[in-house]
């Protein structure tokens, strides 16, 4: 078994245009002072990471990993989620996530789809440079508008939109290939790879491509009321990355799992701090050190309620509270009687 590695936190939310959250040497000093041992990067934010210059200068990513330890924290990952959107975007999300893309691109979607993909693979061979193993993203959706099947959906529909949304991605998953990093899709509601059975339609269709892993976010299955405990032994070996992030879900007689159009906090289902939600964490962590995960537990902080800087410094706590650093001897060793396999056979009567 392995020691889980943490605690680390998803710098995204944080970011900011004020110190500390709008410089690389700040965020990462007060990630440290927060408890953090780890940051993972939104590769989208030019007041952090320069994006392009990684991609293409080994000297800036040592420089700005040394920068990184020399603040007490390292890098976990790379963050794609919002290129990784706009590989695959529907016609009738078009302007709402035009804002997601580079000026130049934006109200064109055939241009805008061919920056994401270049984002996302620029985004790997960052990673590779940067010596790391695993990259965040969504998959981006195409059938996401089909979702709840009525008017019924025609025959082939959502075959056709995972054919199409695997062969976007293939090619990314092939330089993830060579650059030796994983994709790991976040499964996430707005996303056409949003639960396991669409995880695995569209793992079939890249030919169970060895670097299409997955993102587990339990917040993202308590929403769903999908469970969650039973989601980690059954993709185990295809989950690198772990997102810790808290939310409850509490129906009413006047809505459910759709929200009714409410914000968040006036939703039935909504994410938490750490601690505040519903997440067995305790479970979490059990099945994730059984499982022998040898990621990061990273931080990300959505809360409707509770402020950022007080949910971070939080969530470190309550992350170095649930690793469990792994035995390495097993607790009836003492009683251990010392047989062989000669011994053995008597004992069985054979």
């Amino acid at each position: 078994m392995k020691t889980i590695k943490g605690p680390g936190l998803f710098l995204a939310q944080f970011a900011g245009d004020t110190a500390p959250f709008n410089s690389w040497d700040s965020i990462t000093k007060w990630a440290a002072d927060c408890g953090y041992k780890g940051v993972q990067v939104p590769s989208w934010d030019g007041r952090l990471f320069d994006l392009k210059k990684a991609a293409e200068s080994k000297t800036y990513c040592d420089e700005i990993t040394g920068k990184a330890r020399d603040n007490g924290v390292e890098i976990t990952e790379l963050s794609t989620h919002l290129q990784g959107q706009l590989v695959a975007v529907h016609p009738a999300y078009d302007e709402a996530f035009d804002g997601f893309a580079a000026a130049e691109v934006r109200g064109n979607p055939k241009a805008r789809q061919q920056w994401a993909v270049e984002q996302v693979k620029m985004a790997l061979t960052a990673s590779r440079n940067l010596g790391l193993d695993a990259m965040a993203s969504f998959s981006g959706a195409l059938a996401w508008p089909f979702v709840y099947p009525w008017p019924q959906r025609p025959a082939g529909l959502v075959e056709t939109a995972f054919d199409e949304l695997a062969r976007r991605w293939k090619p990314i998953l092939d330089h993830a290939e060579d650059c030796g990093v994983d994709v790991c899709y976040e499964i996430h509601p707005g996303e056409d790879l949003h639960d396991g059975i669409t995880y695995e339609m569209f793992l079939e269709r890249t030919g169970n491509h060895a670097r299409a892993c997955m993102l587990y976010d339990p917040s993202h299955y308590v929403l769903q009321c999908l469970d969650y405990l039973d989601n980690i032994d059954i993709y185990k070996d295809r989950i690198r990355m772990f997102h810790v992030k808290d939310a409850e879900f509490n129906p009413t007689g006047r809505q459910g799992v759709y929200g009714g159009y409410q914000s968040w906090v006036n939703r039935a289902g909504r994410f938490r701090s750490l601690g505040d939600g519903q997440v067995d964490f305790g479970a979490v962590f059990s099945k994730m050190a059984a499982n022998d995960f040898a990621g990061w537990a990273v931080v990300e902080w959505e809360c409707c309620l509770k402020h950022p800087e007080d949910g971070a410094r939080e969530g470190a706590e309550f992350v170095k509270a649930h690793i469990i650093r792994v035995t390495e001897k097993a607790f009836d060793d003492f009683a251990d009687s010392g047989t062989d396999e000669a011994a053995n056979r008597r004992m069985l009567g054979i």
